[in-house]
C-alpha cells in the first residue's frame, strides 16, 4: 500500500526520512528509538523504549492529528514535545502506519523542527503559475462560487491539518464546524456575494498547529472577463511579530495609566503584576528587599550572601495563583550565585534558560518550587530589577506556561521597560510612606497623653489622621491644668500637611503651654500666638514658605482656647479662624457658642475677642477641627447639623460619645485629620472653698492664719496646718506691706489644697537672693520651699499670689 511499510525483524524497511525516527505499536508504547530522536529531545534509546510515547507531549495532540490517529490514516502536523531538560520543542512530524509480521498495526514518526517550506511539484508538472501558488511561503485557497475549496498549497494544507485531497470540496465550516471558522466561511460568502475583497484579522491556533498565530486574511473574489463572480482566493499572511508588537504598545500603555495611581507601596505592586499578566506573561510574583518591605532604606546587594526578600504582591492567569509557592506577605531568600541575586546585583533583566545551573540551584530551593515549575509546566522565565534612581528595591519574576510561545529579547526589553515605570513610582510611595510613617510619630508625640482626670472637667478625644491619599496634617490639642483647679483647654490645626505642618504644630502647642503658665486671658493668649507665627513665617524664610505653599496652598493655622473655672462655673474662650465650639446642656440642647470668629493666625495686626459664660454643671463642651464637618459630599453646613444631631443624644460615657460623633458625621475616611475633643464640666462643692477678705492692717495676718488653721481642722487636714500657716502668713504678709485693697484669702480643697492671696495692685512678686544681714526676701523662698508649685496671675483687679499643696494619702483599710 502505498505510504506504508513493513517492521520486520527489528527493522524499519523502506524509505524513513533523516532527523527524528520513532516507532510506536498499538498500545502507544515506544519500540524504535534513533539517534536522531536522541540528537532533537535528549533521551537515550533505554530510557525511551519502552515508555509511553504521551508521556513526551507537551501540548495535546491537534483534533484533525487525534482524527488521523484513530481512523489510520496517514498524517502530518506540528507536535509539541517536552525534551529531557524540561524545555518545550515543536516538531514537524509525518504519521505513517506500519503493520508487523503479525498483522498488528504500528506508527513510524519521523520528522524534525519545522521548516516553513512550501512543496514543490515538477516544473513539467504545472504551468509557472501553478508553481508561483504552489511555493507561495503564505496559506493560499482557492473556492468555488459555493464556497467550496478548489485547490490550496502547501503551507495552507499544514495549517489546516489536513490534505489537499480531504478538503477538496468542503466549505471552511464543514472542513472546520466550529469558530472561528463559521464566521470565516461567512465572510468568504460576503465576498463572493458582494463581489468585493473582504478583510480580518485574527489571532489563535489553526488545527494543524500547536502554536497560536496571528492571521491577516484576503478574501477575494474571483472575476471572469464579464465581471461574474467565479470563485474566490483566500490569502492569509502570519502576523504574529506585528500582533506582539501591538501588545507591547498596549501593555506599556496600559502600564503608564495604571500602575502609581496610588502612594501605597503594596498597591503599586499589586498594579505592576495585574499589568504584566494582562498583557504579556502567565504568572508575575513581585519580590521587595526586607528593608524595602519593612519601610526602611535599602542596602547596597551582596553578591556573596542569600538575598531576604518580602513577597509583596503576584497575579496569575489561574485563579488563587497556585503556582505560587511563596504566599503574599511571606519572607523567602535567594540562593548565592542564582540569577535573581545576579539581576539584582548587576541591575538588568535576564531571560535564563531551562539548563542554565543557577536556575536549577534557585528551582530546586524550594522542593515546591520544583514541583510547581514540573505540575504546572513553566518553560519561560525572565527575572527584572526594581531599580529607581540608583536604589535595587526588589525584583520581578514573569513566567508563562499557558502561553506556548517563551519570552524572546523584545519581552524583556518590554518587561524592563514597565519595571523600570513601576520602580519610580514603588520608591515614590516608599518614599512618602517614610515621611508620613516620621511625620506621624512626630505628631503623635507632640500630641498629649491621655488626660488625667481634672476636678474641673472630665475629657475625652479622638484623633485621626488623614487617609493614606493624603500627607499628615498639622491637627492638634491640649488639655493643661491651671491654678486654681481651672482648666484650659486647646484645639488648632495648622494649615498644610508634612513633616513641617506637624513641626509647626508642636511649636505651636509648646507656645500656647507656656503662655498659659503666665496665666494670660484667651484674647491675649491668641495675640501672643499670632506673633509668633509670624516670626517662625520670618525665621524660616521664603524657601520654606514656598514648600509649605505649594504643598497645601496656604499658609497660617487656626486655634480656639477656653479656660474653666469650677468655682464659679465661668468660662471664657476666644478663636482664631477656627469652627465654633458646641455647647450641651444637662437637659440635651445642642447649640453652637456664638463666639467671635477672629482672623486666622499669622496675619497679624487684628484684635481676638474674648467671650464669657457661665456653665452648668454637667455642660458639655465639643471642640472639633474642620476636618470633622467638611467633607466632599457635603458642605459645611450639612456637617454641622449632623454634628448637632450627634451631641443631641449623647451615650453613656464621653468615650463611647466620641465614637458615636464619628460614625454619625463621618461617611468615610476622612480627606483631612480630626480632632474631636469632649469636656463635661464639673462644679467644686461649696463646703470645698473658703474666702475671707481682710483688712489692711498688720493684725490680719494672724487673723488669716488662724482662719485657715481652723478651716484646715474643719476638712480634717491638720497635718497640713503648719505649713499652711506658714505660707498664709507670709502671703498676706506680702500682699499688706506691697499690694493695694482689697486683700482676699481663699482655701480651696480638691485632689490638693489651694491656697490664693489676691491684692489690687497689678505688680508681679519675683524671688530674690536675700544676704545674710537681710531682715526680709525670704518669704517667696518659703513659700517656693513648703509648696508643691507657686505662682502668680493677673485679674481684673490686681493680681493673685497662689500656692499649691499635696495632700497626704487617705490610709488605706486594714484587712479583716
Amino acid at each position: 500500500m502505498t505510504g506504508r511499510g513493513v517492521i520486520s525483524g527489528g527493522r524499519v524497511e523502506g524509505h524513513v526520512p533523516e532527523g527524528l525516527a520513532v516507532v510506536v505499536d498499538a498500545g502507544g508504547a515506544i519500540l524504535v528509538w534513533s539517534a536522531g530522536a536522541q540528537q532533537l529531545l535528549g533521551y537515550e534509546a533505554a530510557e525511551a523504549v519502552g515508555r509511553a510515547a504521551t508521556d513526551l507531549l507537551a501540548a495535546d495532540l491537534p483534533g484533525s492529528t487525534q482524527r488521523h490517529l484513530a481512523d489510520g490514516h496517514r498524517w502530518a502536523g506540528e507536535v509539541a514535545l517536552r525534551h529531557r531538560d524540561g524545555d518545550r520543542v515543536v516538531v514537524r512530524l509525518q504519521g505513517t502506519p506500519l503493520v508487523d509480521a503479525g498483522g498488528k498495526r504500528l506508527w513510524l514518526l519521523t520528522g524534525a523542527a519545522p521548516a516553513n517550506v512550501a512543496g514543490r511539484p515538477e516544473p513539467e508538472a504545472a504551468p509557472l503559475w501553478d508553481l508561483a501558488l504552489a511555493q507561495l511561503p503564505v496559506p493560499v485557497a482557492v473556492y468555488d462560487r459555493e464556497a467550496r475549496l478548489v485547490a490550496c498549497n502547501e503551507v495552507m494544507s499544514r495549517v489546516m491539518g489536513r490534505t489537499e485531497e480531504e478538503m477538496r470540496g468542503l466549505t471552511l465550516g464543514e472542513i472546520e464546524p466550529r469558530a472561528p471558522f463559521d464566521e470565516y466561511d461567512r465572510l468568504q460568502r460576503q465576498a463572493l456575494r458582494t463581489g468585493e475583497m473582504v478583510f480580518h484579522e485574527a489571532h489563535g491556533r489553526a488545527p494543524g498547529e500547536v502554536r497560536g498565530h496571528s492571521w491577516s486574511m484576503f478574501f477575494s473574489p474571483l472575476k471572469d472577463e464579464t465581471g461574474a463572480v467565479q470563485g474566490l482566493s483566500a490569502v492569509v499572511f502570519d502576523t504574529t511579530e506585528q500582533y506582539w508588537a501591538r501588545r507591547r504598545l498596549a501593555v506599556l500603555n496600559d502600564a503608564s495609566m495604571r500602575i502609581g495611581s496610588t502612594l501605597d507601596v503594596t498597591r503599586t505592586a499589586e498594579e505592576l503584576a495585574e499589568v504584566a499578566v494582562t498583557g504579556f506573561a502567565d504568572f508575575v510574583t513581585v519580590d521587595l528587599l526586607e528593608p524595602v518591605a519593612l519601610g526602611s532604606e535599602p542596602e547596597p546587594v551582596p553578591l556573596n550572601e542569600p538575598v531576604t526578600v518580602r513577597r509583596t504582591a503576584q497575579r496569575s492567569v489561574l485563579e488563587d495563583c497556585p503556582e505560587s509557592v511563596v504566599a503574599t506577605g511571606d519572607a523567602t531568600f535567594y540562593p548565592v550565585g542564582t540569577p535573581p541575586i545576579r539581576a539584582l546585583v548587576g541591575g538588568r533583566g535576564t531571560r535564563p534558560q531551562r539548563g542554565d545551573p543557577g536556575l536549577q540551584e534557585w528551582i530546586r530551593s524550594v522542593p515546591a518550587r520544583a514541583e510547581s515549575m514540573a505540575k504546572y509546566m513553566i518553560h519561560s522565565v525572565m527575572m527584572v530589577p526594581l531599580r529607581a534612581r540608583g536604589v535595587t528595591l526588589g525584583l520581578v519574576h514573569f513566567m508563562r506556561h499557558r502561553t506556548a510561545e517563551s519570552f524572546t529579547d523584545d519581552d524583556l526589553l518590554l518587561a524592563e521597560e514597565i519595571v523600570a515605570r513601576a520602580a519610580v513610582s514603588v520608591d515614590n510611595a516608599r518614599r512618602y510612606t517614610r515621611e508620613r510613617r516620621t511625620a506621624l510619630a512626630l505628631q503623635r508625640s507632640l500630641l498629649p497623653e491621655r488626660p488625667t482626670r481634672l476636678p474641673a472637667t472630665e475629657v475625652a478625644y479622638r484623633y485621626l489622621p488623614t487617609s493614606s491619599g493624603a500627607d499628615i496634617g498639622g491637627d492638634w490639642f491640649d488639655v493643661i491644668p491651671l491654678s486654681g483647679a481651672r482648666v484650659a483647654l486647646a484645639v488648632g490645626d495648622v494649615v498644610g500637611h508634612g513633616i513641617h505642618a506637624s513641626a509647626t504644630m508642636g511649636r505651636l502647642r509648646t507656645a500656647v503651654r507656656t503662655l498659659a503658665d503666665v496665666d494670660l486671658a484667651p484674647d491675649e493668649l491668641l495675640t501672643q500666638l499670632d506673633d509668633l507665627v509670624i516670626k517662625l513665617d520670618r525665621e524660616e524664610g521664603p524657601d520654606v514658605r514656598r514648600q509649605a505653599e505649594a504643598a497645601s496652598g496656604e499658609v497660617g493655622a487656626t486655634c480656639v482656647y477656653a479656660v474653666y473655672d469650677p468655682v464659679s462655673r465661668r468660662c471664657t474662650m476666644a478663636r482664631a479662624g477656627h469652627p465654633p465650639p458646641a455647647l450641651v446642656t444637662p437637659d440635651g440642647v445642642v447649640r453652637l457658642l456664638d463666639l467671635p470668629a477672629g482672623p486666622p493666625l499669622g496675619l497679624g495686626g487684628l484684635p481676638f475677642e474674648v467671650a464669657e459664660m457661665e456653665l452648668e454643671e454637667g455642660s458639655l463642651l465639643a471642640f472639633y477641627t474642620d476636618g470633622l464637618v467638611e467633607a466632599a459630599d457635603h458642605d459645611v453646613e450639612t456637617g454641622l447639623a449632623l454634628l448637632r444631631q450627634a451631641l443631641s443624644s449623647p451615650a453613656g460615657t464621653l468615650e463611647e460619645t466620641c465614637d458615636q460623633v464619628l460614625s454619625s458625621v463621618l461617611s468615610g475616611r476622612p480627606a483631612d485629620d480630626i480632632v474631636l475633643m469632649l469636656a463635661r464640666t464639673s462644679a467644686l462643692d461649696a463646703d470645698k472653698v473658703r474666702t475671707w477678705e481682710l483688712a489692711q492692717h498688720p493684725s490680719a495676718v494672724a487673723q488669716a492664719r488662724k482662719m485657715a488653721a481652723d478651716q484646715l481642722a474643719t476638712w480634717g487636714l491638720t497635718e497640713a496646718a503648719f505649713a499652711t500657716e506658714l505660707i498664709v502668713s507670709e502671703l498676706v504678709t506680702n500682699a499688706l506691706r506691697y499690694g493695694t485693697a482689697p486683700v482676699t484669702l481663699r482655701l480651696i480643697h480638691d485632689s490638693t489644697l489651694i491656697c490664693e492671696v489676691s491684692d489690687g495692685s497689678s505688680t508681679a512678686p519675683h524671688l530674690r537672693r536675700a544676704r545674710v544681714l537681710d531682715e526680709g526676701g525670704r518669704g517667696l523662698l518659703l513659700v517656693a520651699q513648703l509648696s508643691e508649685c507657686w505662682g502668680s496671675r493677673q485679674t481684673p483687679t490686681g493680681k493673685t499670689i497662689w500656692a499649691e499643696q499635696s495632700l497626704p494619702a487617705e490610709p488605706s483599710a486594714a484587712p479583716p
